[in-house]
């Protein structure tokens, strides 16, 4: 992966270019990231008991969002990236998980309904509407009871919608219109909004 595949490449070939490059420094926005899944896992977890439910995580990068979830779980879990470089990291913190090096729209190795929960964090915001339904339908194919979706919700701050104007992502017309997309998928959905220009996006099977 080059320089080119940020400005020529498809959302994958910019995404994984993106992550390999910042991933030696990521450590720097990951401790405050943490602190924050923690927060949402608790409450997602007084809502949803986690204890008994697996957990596939697409586009884990350093497994933080996996761990968040995981620490309640006693079951097997399993992070997807497609980042070498960030699953380097997530491997050597999180050892009690598996990983698998993939993509989000390359699921096809993943067993029908071989996990309770699959989970993405800030990974669907960047893939244009046909693309996120593509995924979702992945998604869905894969979890027994809960897509649950972490990203973008609200007001997004300055400095993170500079961040996704440079990833060339998709998350204003995300914000505007997701809500909507997980309706034509899920019998039953529900938001959870953070304080922090994010939520929980949940669909039942």
């Amino acid at each position: 992966m080059g320089i080119k595949d940020y400005f020529s490449g498809s959302e994958i070939e910019r995404a994984r270019f993106i992550f390999d490059f910042i991933a030696p420094v990521y450590n720097f926005f990951d401790s405050s990231l943490v602190v924050h899944y923690k927060k949402i896992a608790l409450e997602l977890n007084a809502n949803i008991s986690l204890s008994e439910l697996s957990i596939l995580d697409v586009g884990t990068g350093t497994g933080s969002w996996l761990d968040a979830l995981g620490s309640f779980s006693n079951k097997h879990s399993t992070g997807v990236d497609l980042s070498d470089k960030m699953l380097k990291i997530a491997k050597n913190r999180h050892s009690q998980y598996n990983f698998i090096n993939s993509d989000a729209t390359t699921l096809n190795n993943i067993a029908d309904k071989s996990y309770d929960i699959v989970t993405a964090s800030f990974v669907m915001h960047g893939f244009k509407q046909q693309k996120r339904a593509d995924i979702l339908t992945q998604l869905k194919r894969i979890s027994r009871k809960y897509v649950i979706i972490n990203d973008f919700y609200g007001k997004t701050n300055a400095s993170v919608a500079f961040l996704e104007f440079l990833e060339r992502s998709d998350y204003k017309n995300f914000k505007l219109n997701f809500n909507n997309e997980m309706n034509e998928f899920f019998n039953k959905t529900e938001i959870m909004p953070s304080n922090s220009g994010s939520a929980l996006y949940i669909g039942t099977i």
